[in-house]
């Protein structure tokens, strides 16, 4: 992996003889001007926001507010969407001012619509493509299930625009994705060994991004994407904004913010040492080894009594997803597992199996750990506390009902009674 990319030919920008474009489009609504700043003080606390930079933005608190022309609006309200979440209230104005911004928030938070809604207003504000250009929005994800949550985003609020879009990566056949790029599309949500693949082999460049997004930029470096994500960086115009998005924010992130943001923006959403979603309520039962499949028997029992709910089941090997999967097949529960060594065709499969309620019980590695939208189940890492030593929690069972995550540990050291519960608020 360390020689991907290495047949990209170095850029030379001259930021002289490069087209100019424009990137600024938002204008405060007289509503939020007439707030004092104690009123958006006070909002920004209810809402866990806090905000760092030069002139950040005012947040919003309706999707009137927002400023979006009319077509991204019509859109917005056809989807019944009440108002925006706290990620987009400040997430909106900051992005569309065309200043490079970071975005720290949790997993589930609405931050997809947060980067989609200001790239899709960005696009139609540029010449239209001729033949031979690429995308003017490039969207990097660290994996295949996550960039195609990314493009039935865009596909359903770009469709009044006739926004064409593709997804780039691994693990499926590159003649499709081959094809949408040499027809021309305005936005190419990627993972990056995919996208250095069709760089290297002259199936599109970047010479027309001027709106690019890394989404999930944590998980990426967790991943080792690190250099790939240089070299694609490498092959764009500096003048472009950028807007990154992160669960944590830690300081390789960090690094990675200062290297190529400009004069950036930030706004974190919560803690910037969780990625939990703190809307779920979480709770931990210490188990032996021995007792974990009989104690996930009688909570797969308990949750599916009603036959809406889903149960999500991760693990820490695809091995053991496997062996789990067989078990609760033969114990006549309707599971299917998810990971890493499944053809994509299948992974989709399944998880399309899950979302429809055809398969109610998945069992799953990390790769469904974030940026997978569920229906009716959510999903959340617990990291122990760290002041509580525990043994390696190997398998982690977490069960999703509705908004409830049971993490099944073996005992900490020093800890025998096996029966007790304790609720992580």
């Amino acid at each position: 992996m360390s020689n991907l990319g290495a047949g990209l030919k170095k850029q030379d920008w001259d930021l002289e003889s490069l087209p100019k474009f424009e990137k600024s489009f938002y204008k405060e609504h007289p509503d939020v001007t007439a707030r004092s700043d104690r009123e958006v003080d006070d909002f920004r606390k209810s809402h866990e926001m806090a905000v760092q930079g030069r002139n950040v933005p005012r947040p919003v608190e309706t999707f009137d507010e927002a400023g979006f022309p009319q077509y991204v609006l019509g859109e917005v309200k056809s989807q019944g969407f009440e108002r925006p979440t706290s990620i987009q209230s400040q997430g909106w104005p900051m992005a569309l001012s065309g200043r490079d911004v970071v975005g720290i928030a949790e997993t589930g938070s609405g931050k997809t619509l947060t980067y989609c809604l200001p790239a899709i207003v960005h696009i139609n504000a540029q010449p239209l493509l001729a033949p031979g250009d690429g995308p003017i929005v490039l969207i990097l994800a660290p994996t295949r299930e996550l960039a195609v949550q990314i493009q039935a985003e865009i596909s359903k609020f770009g469709k009044s625009s006739r926004i064409r879009n593709t997804c780039v990566y691994g693990g499926v056949p590159k003649g499709p994705q081959i094809r949408d790029l040499s027809r021309g599309v305005e936005v190419c949500i990627a993972t990056p060994g995919r996208l250095i693949d069709m760089l290297e082999a002259g199936r599109t460049n970047l010479r027309r991004v001027t709106y690019l997004v890394l989404d999930e930029a944590d998980r990426m470096l967790d991943m080792g994407f690190e250099p790939q994500i240089r070299k694609i960086i490498s092959q764009i115009r500096p003048d472009r904004q950028t807007c990154m998005w992160s669960a944590t924010w830690p300081k390789e992130v960090r690094q990675l913010a200062s290297d190529f943001l400009n004069d950036y923006i930030q706004v974190n959403i919560g803690s910037m040492d969780l990625s939990a979603n703190h809307r779920i309520t979480q709770i931990v039962e210490v188990v032996s080894e021995f007792e974990k499949r009989d104690r996930m028997i009688k909570h797969l029992e308990k949750i599916m009594e009603t036959r809406t709910n889903k149960c999500l089941i991760f693990t820490g090997t695809k091995r053991i997803a496997d062996e789990i999967t067989r078990f609760l097949r033969q114990d006549g529960w309707p599971a299917l597992s998810i990971h890493g060594d499944k053809q994509q065709q299948e992974r989709d499969w399944v998880l399309n199996e899950f979302k429809t309620g055809k398969s109610p019980v998945m069992v799953a590695t990390d790769v469904a750990s974030r940026g997978i939208g569920m229906i009716k189940s959510r999903t959340s890492p617990f990291p122990p506390p760290s002041f509580v030593s525990f043994e390696a929690p190997s398998p982690v069972l977490r069960l999703c009902d509705n908004g409830t995550v049971l993490d099944s540990l073996p005992p900490p050291v020093g800890v025998y009674d096996s029966s007790r519960l304790c609720r992580v608020s």
